[in-house]
């Protein structure tokens, strides 16, 4: 049954699924028709007013892309340290065919992404390709998809936008300080049951699922490809260590640059910011631990500058989100409620102390598709969600937790068929989104029962 349920999943997403600029481009004027139809008053001049805000404007979100594109960044920069790239060099040896390469390639992404989304996108895509320069009787795209799938607990771990801007009095992302003057720390989300129950339900069962779904007719990876990734990479380095030691080679070289920058990072997270946990704080943390284990400047600056590469894709496409970010806030007029509203309020105007955070989850779904980015998700979904937890005379952190992660939980299963965190992924792998998108979206269905049953149980 999974493997002709993933099958039909595949095929179809070869055949109808565009490209992920194209799709981001759809969803721009999918929003504004929505407009048309469920906004008062809204006119195409405005409409077009508000997109230009959203991707250029006032309202542009280039500090908060430049931020997770920092993350993203950081986090390959790391797993591409020598002492790490070693570390998954063993582990690609462990695995005897496909389906043990696409277990251990979803635990090691799961993981990843528990401590760090950044490291997690990736490191689990770099163990693929690693393991398919040595497993030649493999799928590649359904590795990397299983690589991928364990995204889909990023929202549950230490590096969530929404758990850490939370926790951050003076983020602008902290929507329940701003309405509650209060914050949430990390005790009242991520080690919750709510949390806990689905992340261990979906690293449990996931292997089994892979298992089952893993395809017949291997696609093989070109492996040729692979290792002249790395012939050339061996290249370089051997031709810098043979080159005439210069003034500039020297400085280059030297690893006290990095000691001492890690240690003023070290310092000031341990020291004036007291351990803290933020965006900033984790971006901070990622570069101390990759000058630490790159060990001399150039190598860090040479791994970042290629880490950097995998980035093209989101920085072309963040513009477009914040373009529809900005459509599905536009107000026509004073007292007309935006699209996202509108969305956010008609799926919990029923709502109960119970259902509430079933069914923001529910509509964190639906606007993960049109807004794809944990905190930017939460600017347009988190004041409704407190709203109506207010109005039902909910305030306890606890609970008021409990909503945040009901909206980071939506993101995190709905991102497994909105494209663009795949985006990096396929980049590394030198694959296309129809390569993993149909195996995807078996993460979607499981995760989607998972995570929105344990907000109604627990």
């Amino acid at each position: 049954m999974f493997a002709r349920l993933t099958n039909f999943f595949v095929r179809y997403v070869q055949r109808f699924m565009p490209d992920p600029y194209l799709f981001a481009i759809i969803l721009t004027f999918l929003v504004v028709v929505l407009n048309f139809w469920l906004v008062p008053q809204a006119s195409m001049s405005g409409l077009i007013n508000a997109w230009y805000e959203g991707v250029w404007g006032k309202s542009n979100i280039f500090t908060f892309a430049l931020q997770m594109t920092l993350i993203l960044v950081c986090g390959t920069t790391l797993a591409q340290a020598p002492l790490i790239k070693r570390g998954l060099v063993r582990l690609a040896a462990l695995p005897k065919n496909q389906v043990q390469a696409a277990i251990l390639c979803f635990l090691t992404g799961a993981i990843g992404s528990l401590i760090n989304w950044g490291l997690g996108l990736v490191i689990g895509t770099i163990l693929a390709k690693e393991i398919a320069k040595r497993l030649e009787k493999m799928d590649f795209g359904y590795v990397v998809a299983a690589a991928y799938m364990g995204f889909i607990v990023w929202t549950s771990g230490f590096s969530s936008s929404i758990v850490l801007a939370n926790a951050d009095a003076s983020s602008s992302l902290n929507i329940i300080y701003k309405m509650t003057k209060q914050t949430v720390g990390v005790g009242d989300t991520v080690f919750k049951a709510y949390n806990l129950i689905p992340v261990l339900l979906t690293l449990v069962t996931f292997p089994f699922i892979l298992k089952f779904m893993a395809p017949k007719n291997i696609k093989t990876v070109n492996r040729d490809l692979l290792m002249k990734a790395d012939a050339e990479a061996a290249a370089a380095a051997e031709q810098a260590a043979n080159a005439p030691k210069t003034f500039a080679t020297r400085v280059e070289g030297l690893w006290i640059f990095n000691l001492l920058l890690a240690a003023a990072g070290l310092y000031e997270f341990f020291g004036p910011l007291k351990g803290q946990v933020t965006i900033n704080t984790m971006i901070l943390l990622f570069t101390v631990l990759g000058l630490l284990f790159h060990w001399t400047p150039i190598r860090y600056a040479r791994a970042f500058v290629d880490a950097a590469k995998s980035a093209g894709s989101l920085l072309l496409q963040y513009p477009l989100y914040g373009g529809i970010m900005a459509l599905m806030a536009y107000v026509p007029a004073k007292g007309i409620d935006p699209l996202e509203t509108v969305l956010a309020r008609d799926l919990v105007s029923a709502a109960s102390v119970h259902t509430l955070p079933f069914l923001n989850f529910i509509g964190s779904c639906l606007i993960t598709m049109f807004v794809p980015s944990g905190g930017g998700h939460w600017a347009v979904q988190g004041p409704i969600s407190i709203e109506a937890a207010m109005a039902l005379k909910q305030t306890a952190p606890e609970y008021l937790g409990k909503i945040s992660m009901s909206v980071s939980f939506g993101e995190g299963v709905f991102n497994m068929v909105q494209p663009f965190w795949a985006l990096p992924v396929i980049a590394l792998a030198g694959l296309t989104i129809r390569d993993i998108m149909g195996y995807c979206l078996m993460a979607l269905i499981f995760g989607f029962v998972f995570f929105g049953g344990c907000l109604l149980i627990f």
